[in-house]
């Protein structure tokens, strides 16, 4: 018999207890780690790629593996945490994630590291959707909004450290320990939340299919079949776009696999009794907007962190700690006024942020046209950054509460579910994609001159983006004020990592 946390209160934690203080040091743990695991990797690409002596497409892999497999079954893994309890995937989940960190800091090639790195995003979609699913089950309705400040504050801090930290140990012990590093805190925070941690399994949104299970309990469905085609439709296209430049036929049969998988996932999606993206909630004109300009920005903003990383170091001679720290303002803005401009949007209405946010973000890569060799970091670099931080502040959290605005809330969970996939699968396609388009050669990070020369092709594309978000936010949202419903996304840093609730707006605790 599962350990009920009503039964001794456990379902209404408050802060100040003891118990209240250790789950929540325990999800703040359980997803810095996977904050870390993306932060800390693009200064450690160079690197990578010098001591496997290995060409640019394993450096995408090593980034989009990672992001294909978390993107592809985030949700799923909200869903087996729901049904199977929360504490219990939070758990394996981060298990799973520490062991492919280990195997990542120790692999002895390329084809082991990219592996190592897929089963480190499914390790993340494991356990992400889960830490926040824990605070919302646990706490008090009166402590739950500071918890979810406390968690999203902390990981600010730890996405603020993860470039510089990466850096740090870059250019000291090695790149394997941006890897090595994840391990610790991953296995602190597992007798933690063993011992602490309330279970919680959930409630059905009341559009799903519940079915008995044994004895006659009521289950919860989930959307295997959707999230098998879903993450096989990204992962098919994303080896098309990386394997382009090279042409033949493994790339247009990739291609045209990408295609079918996608129209047989929307198919399944239609038929489903829960799918993970029912298409209903897109009858939302509000709920559309917010997910295309998720789309463009999140493209935009990731193909711009992944080239800069490289430029800093390849075309301006940064070390590894000095790119990792040139980033900091950039991270530093965020986390100081993402939440009055959260305010700011409830007040205003989303479309003036969201229109002026991303030509603001668009204007600072503009202006990163001027770091090339040579490159002053006061001049140059640090005024661009500024810029785009700055738009950054302006569309992320107003991004958030026009989400959470334009969906009932018994669907907010699932809402923020289909946001945060379609970020995480943004940028990964922009990864793949960009250096195709602006014609980077395998070898073009070896040289400074022909990095250089794509970077500045690059960016104009990447603005264009974020000006295609914007022209979609000035024609297709309403001016009215957003209505004043909690924002519970997270904004951490570079990454901007969007709102990630629970797959299920109401839960119950176990039997």
């Amino acid at each position: 018999m599962t350990h009920s946390p009503a039964a001794d209160g456990a379902d209404s934690l408050r802060i100040a207890s003891a118990r209240g203080r250790w789950t929540l040091l325990a999800t703040v743990l359980g997803s810095g780690v996977v904050l870390l695991g993306s932060t800390v990797t693009n200064v450690a690409l160079p690197h990578i790629g010098k001591d496997f002596g290995a060409d640019l497409a394993v450096l995408q892999w090593t980034v989009n593996a990672y992001m294909l497999t978390l993107a592809g079954l985030i949700l799923l893994g909200g869903s087996l945490g729901d049904r199977f309890g929360r504490r219990r995937v939070f758990v394996l989940g981060t298990v799973w994630f520490a062991v492919a960190s280990l195997l990542c800091g120790l692999a002895p090639d390329t084809t082991t590291l990219i592996a190592a790195r897929a089963l480190q995003g499914v390790g993340g979609a494991l356990l992400t959707p889960g830490s926040l699913a824990i605070i919302e089950a646990s706490f008090h309705p009166d402590d739950r909004p500071r918890a979810i400040g406390l968690w999203s504050g902390f990981g600010g801090i730890g996405a603020a450290l993860g470039p510089f930290l990466g850096g740090w140990l870059v250019d000291g012990p090695g790149w394997r320990w941006t890897f090595l590093l994840s391990v610790v805190p991953a296995l602190l925070c597992v007798p933690v939340a063993l011992r602490h941690v309330p279970e919680s399994v959930g409630a059905p949104r009341k559009d799903a299919v519940v079915t008995a299970g044994a004895g006659g309990r009521r289950r919860l469905g989930f959307d295997i079949p959707g999230a098998v085609l879903g993450a096989l439709a990204l992962a098919l296209a994303t080896y098309a776009l990386t394997e382009a430049r090279d042409g033949g036929p493994v790339a247009v049969t990739a291609a045209v696999g990408s295609v079918v998988a996608g129209a047989a996932f929307l198919r399944v999606e239609r038929r489903s009794g829960d799918p993970m993206m029912p298409p209903a909630i897109f009858s939302s004109r509000q709920f559309t907007a917010v997910n295309l300009i998720t789309l463009c920005v999140y493209a935009g903003t990731g193909g711009f962190f992944f080239l800069t990383a490289l430029q800093l170091q390849i075309v301006v001679g940064y070390s590894a700690l000095a790119a990792g720290a040139a980033m900091l303002p950039n991270t530093v803005l965020m986390l100081l006024f993402s939440s009055s401009s959260g305010v700011l949007a409830k007040r205003l209405g989303p479309r003036i942020p969201l229109t002026v946010g991303p030509l603001v973000c668009g204007a600072g890569m503009l202006m990163m046209l001027r770091v090339g060799p040579g490159a002053s970091y006061l001049h140059d670099v640090l005024p661009a950054l500024l810029v785009m931080g700055s738009g950054m502040v302006i569309m992320v959290a107003p991004l958030t509460v026009t989400l959470l605005s334009a969906v009932d809330a018994s669907n907010a969970g699932v809402a923020s579910g289909i946001n945060n996939a379609a970020a995480r699968a943004a940028g990964l396609v922009s990864v793949a994609a960009l250096p195709l388009l602006v014609g980077m050669g395998p070898d073009a990070y070896r040289s400074d001159a022909a990095f250089d020369t794509s970077f500045s092709r690059a960016m104009p594309l990447c603005a264009g983006l974020l000006a295609v978000g914007a022209s979609v936010a000035f024609g297709m949202l309403r001016q009215t004020a957003a209505a004043s419903q909690p924002s519970h996304g997270r904004t951490h840093g570079w990454l901007m990592e969007p709102p990630l609730v629970s797959r299920f707006a109401h839960h119950r605790t176990v039997e």
